[in-house]
């Protein structure tokens, strides 16, 4: 048989799509080919070509079921799950298999919160401070005791869906009434209050082969009312900044990943201390990819497949300028009449790239997820206040209008 990987992938609005061409392109270009697993029912022509197979991907015993029939008939070396989701049930199919990549037991760091917060804590790395909602009554304690506000989040959730800020008494109140029946799938959190970074990294070997730090032009937890904006710090970082660095390779290399990407989030407190949010066995979601693609010349899916598959390979990153990439979003609710199209942004000064991921006659509904927007665009400045000012400019050019639906 010939040598093969398998990627999971969702094809559905296109979030993905980009990084599955980008690994099939390198598995291509190293004489490996690609088997695809979809969600049941779902196609999407950029996989047009090659052997397709389907299971419910949010049941893990359909997925491993799935894989035993995909390893009898190909030679899958390895797996490349793409989504959040996928990334425990891609490494119980690698221990079925003997395939090599992340554990089960290791994929619990990137994916269990409470485990992954219990790790960076014996690893020497502040968290923030938490507790199991048992009890609306231990929720109030903890609350009483940490703080207002707290953050109430799902334990293996991702994109802040059904993620909640509580910021008094009656806010928890009305939160339990609306997550209280599955409190044994949440966690509660101290809200940190500091400016929110994350590292995009590459690994080959439990060793650094690029990272990058970025810094949030926003709070993540208030994606409903401002579009989400990260800007990369490649140039005259401080010593605080570095410090993040050093600490993401502590943290990755103690949740054991060897070879892989990962998207990463830490705090900086005013005092200085770095605080580990969260990290993810995945490349970072939204533009972030697109953004780095721009920015530095690789795109981190592709350059993971090939790590994977070539021990020689190292990333031929560039530095570049700083780069910036926003989320378009709009308070119009209802069908879309007319909307700002990417050529419209990419010829606006500095626009490097953009996607749209709404056209006429979609319906606009309020957000459920951090991710659930409109689309993307990448822009170029020469530091942090020059690309924020690049988005407002990017921000007043892009329109939706919209009627009653």
């Amino acid at each position: 048989m010939n040598r093969s990987i398998l990627v999971i992938y969702r094809p559905a609005a296109g979030r993905y799509a980009a990084q599955f061409r980008s690994v099939v392109a390198a598995a291509t270009a190293l004489g490996v080919r690609t088997v695809v697993l979809l969600p049941a029912g779902e196609d999407a022509p950029e996989t047009d070509g090659l052997p397709r197979y389907h299971a419910d991907l949010e049941d893990t015993a359909s997925v491993r079921a799935a894989v035993d029939g995909i390893v009898g008939e190909h030679r899958i070396e390895r797996i490349f799950p793409l989504f959040e989701g996928d990334v425990l049930p891609a490494s119980r199919s690698r221990k079925d298999h003997g395939i090599p990549g992340l554990t089960p037991d290791q994929a619990l760091n990137f994916r269990d919160k409470n485990v992954m917060h219990r790790r960076a804590e014996e690893l020497g790395v502040r968290v923030a401070r938490s507790c199991r909602p048992d009890t609306v009554g231990a929720v109030a304690a903890f609350a009483e005791e940490a703080g207002y506000p707290v953050v109430i989040k799902p334990y293996a959730g991702w994109a802040c869906g059904n993620t909640y800020r509580v910021d008094s008494r009656e806010d928890l109140d009305r939160v339990w009434g609306e997550m209280g029946d599955d409190r044994h799938e949440y966690r509660v959190e101290e809200f940190i209050h500091g400016t929110e970074y994350h590292v995009d990294s590459l690994f080959q070997g439990g060793e650094v082969v690029f990272e990058q730090l970025s810094r949030y032009t926003y709070s993540v937890l208030e994606y409903r009312d401002e579009p989400g904006g990260t800007i990369s710090r490649k140039h005259d970082l401080s010593h605080r900044e570095q410090r993040i660095l050093e600490l993401n390779a502590v943290v990755l290399r103690g949740f054991g990943l060897g070879t892989g990407v990962v998207h990463a989030e830490y705090f900086l407190l005013d005092d200085g201390e770095v605080v580990f949010g969260e990290a993810g066995a995945r490349a970072g979601g939204g533009s972030i990819v697109p953004a780095i693609e721009a920015g530095r010349g690789i795109n981190l899916a592709g350059e993971w497949c090939r790590l994977e598959l070539d021990p020689q390979h190292r990333p031929a990153a560039r530095l570049g300028p700083e780069i910036g990439t926003e989320y378009l979003a709009s308070g119009e609710y209802g069908r879309i009449t007319s909307i700002t199209t990417p050529a419209d942004l990419t010829a606006l000064d500095g626009v490097l790239d953009a996607d749209v991921w709404k056209s006429v006659g979609d319906v606009l509904a309020p957000p459920t997820r951090s991710n659930d927007v409109l689309g993307w665009y990448v822009c170029e400045g020469t530091d942090f206040e020059d690309v924020l000012a690049r988005f407002k400019t990017v921000r007043d050019a892009f329109r939706v209008s919209t009627e009653q639906a």
